[in-house]
């Protein structure tokens, strides 16, 4: 890293309002500051991995805004990549009856994974992003990942699974925003994505079909099946396992008389097990592929806060480490509809301890 001169700052930017707001404030921060925009994936051609990337509007959004701000803009393909691991997984979880979240595996492998790299070996010293997210050096110089001041807009949840060793080098200085400061910010500086509204989808799922996506982007099937009761009774046919998630009451095309809820999937024998609200709520879940950020060796009973999707409030638990790899997550209090992959957050307050890949809710 650079010491005793300015630090030189690689932007990712998106072409939205929060990348190009984030690298508005490196500049004025005083960073020498650059943007990158990258190129993932397109619905009608192949992206491979390159640096001379046939520019999407995306990146010639971001390039207007780089010239707004008179910095330089380059744009990047990870298309190969993100194939392979996010977007192929992406498929595979679904396949498997899982309910995966792809922004977790692109923040891990793409964002601060491969674009880190790609910007390290280029003689940047931090990569900032737009997420709204803060970082915090504590006195012995650790980097610890914290909620966001705006809690409607906080993106921990995404980001438990960056390399630990990575932390260092990123930037989020969007984290002590709310989002209506930050479009302030826009409007006051004329910027031309100030107007922009946000993104609610999966970037590769632009419309929220991830069923149309999965058939268009795989030679996977998915056959009509059972609806079976928790006690083995046949119910009535699903269309297909890929269409349901845990937790769902909606679309389920069944009339049984009383309010049924999609309780688990078994892509084994490909049967939906509905049962009653009550029976949604579990007091425990396992999860695997853990990434801890504080606490590494998790050699004892810890009490955290444990958020199990996005829209969760974290609720208190005891987590405990049952392998390398796995760890036990028990609430104070059963939580309704622990859905297999997603993502278990846990939290000390504001700072989060790392997480994991839910694999199976019990008790």
């Amino acid at each position: 890293m650079n010491q005793g001169k300015t630090q030189k700052v690689l932007v990712a930017m998106s072409g939205g309002v929060d990348s190009a707001v984030c690298a508005y404030l490196m500049k004025q921060q005083g960073f020498l500051t650059e943007g990158i925009t990258m190129r993932l994936w397109s619905d009608t051609q192949v992206i491979g991995d390159t640096e001379t990337p046939i520019p999407d509007q995306n990146c010639l959004d971001a390039k207007a805004v780089a010239e707004q701000l008179h910095i330089p803009h380059c744009a990047v393909a990870f298309g190969e990549t993100f194939r392979r691991t996010v977007t192929d997984r992406f498929i595979s979880d679904y396949a498997q009856g899982m309910t995966p979240n792809p922004c977790v595996e692109c923040n891990k492998t793409i964002k601060f994974g491969k674009l880190m790299d790609w910007a390290l070996s280029r003689g940047f010293d931090r990569l900032a992003t737009g997420h709204y997210a803060k970082l915090e050096q504590t006195a012995d110089g650790a980097c610890l990942l914290k909620k966001a001041k705006d809690s409607t807009k906080d993106q921990s949840y995404f980001l438990w699974s960056i390399p630990k060793e990575n932390l260092r080098h990123i930037l989020f200085p969007l984290g002590d925003y709310t989002k209506a400061q930050i479009r302030e910010i826009a409007s006051s500086e004329e910027l031309i994505c100030a107007h922009r509204s946000d993104s609610q989808d999966i970037c590769f799922v632009p419309n929220g079909d991830y069923i149309s996506f999965i058939e268009k982007h795989s030679s996977l099937s998915f056959p009509e099946g059972n609806f079976i009761a928790p006690d083995g009774r046949i119910l009535g046919r699903h269309g297909g396992i890929v269409r349901y998630t845990v937790g769902q009451r909606k679309g389920l095309g069944i009339a049984l008389g009383t309010p049924a809820f999609v309780g688990c999937k078994n892509s084994l024998d490909n049967t939906i097990t509905l049962c009653s609200d009550r029976e949604l709520y579990r007091s425990a879940l396992t999860a695997t592929s853990i990434n801890l950020l504080v606490n590494d060796e998790l050699n004892a009973p810890l009490r955290v806060e444990a958020k199990i999707r996005y829209r969760h409030t974290p609720a208190p638990a005891t987590v405990v480490r049952m392998d390398e790899n796995r760890i036990s997550v028990r609430f104070d209090s059963p939580q309704r509809a622990i859905a297999p992959g997603q993502s278990v957050v846990l939290y000390d307050g504001d700072t989060v301890i790392g997480g994991g890949i839910i694999e199976s809710p019990c008790g």
